[in-house]
């Protein structure tokens, strides 16, 4: 079974009605990049090298990005769908004939809808029921538990960049040009898939 880390945090954040409250937190151990992302591909008893897994995952990245901007949805099977998402700016056009890309769209981002199929489900419910999640304090020795442990952090609770200075409630959500999962509207809406 997959193991998330997590931390849990207190939401510093005095604006949030979640003030003062705690909320578990993904502890990433790193981040793959692409390189990294083809050796462990190769290694998983993969007949290509990784130079050619490599060369693969960036003819993947460049045409996914093409497709993206020809206005094409690009589904995975068993991962999910990338499209894009328009954000215009809050006060809008009077009339139809006036709108501007110029002046109302403030921003065209990336999103990812998770793979819903029964059989391939990883939206965030399913997925929830495929980990198993171990508080990073428990792997801490003591004496650096109280200091890096259940401490106070600016982004306090909530999930991924939520709670703390950041506000609450999602992981990059709309109006950031991150991928953003799940839902969202062409605003750029959408609560996010919680890592956390």
């Amino acid at each position: 079974m997959a193991k998330i880390l997590y931390e849990v945090k207190q939401n510093k954040n005095s604006h949030s009605t979640a003030f003062g409250k705690w909320f578990a937190k993904v502890k990433s151990l790193e981040t793959l990049n692409t390189r990294r992302l083809a050796q462990h591909i190769s290694e998983h008893g993969s007949i290509y090298t990784p130079d050619v897994v490599y060369g693969v995952l960036e003819k993947f990245r460049s045409c996914l990005l093409e497709m993206l901007l020809n206005s094409k949805k690009v589904k995975i099977e068993g991962l999910g769908t990338f499209y894009c998402t328009l954000e215009n700016q809050k006060h809008g056009a009077k009339k139809k004939e006036e709108y501007s890309v110029r002046e109302h769209i403030k921003g065209l981002h990336v999103r990812f809808l998770p793979e819903q199929t029964t059989e391939e489900n990883i939206s965030s419910r399913e997925f929830l029921k495929k980990a198993e999640f171990i508080l990073i304090d428990s792997l801490l020795p003591k004496d650096e538990e109280s200091e890096n442990g259940n401490s106070t952090g600016e982004n306090g609770g909530g999930t991924e960049n939520g709670g703390g200075e950041n506000g609450g409630g999602t992981n990059q959500g709309g109006g950031t040009g991150n991928i953003n999962t799940g839902g969202g509207d062409d605003n750029g809406g959408g609560t996010g898939f919680d890592e956390g």
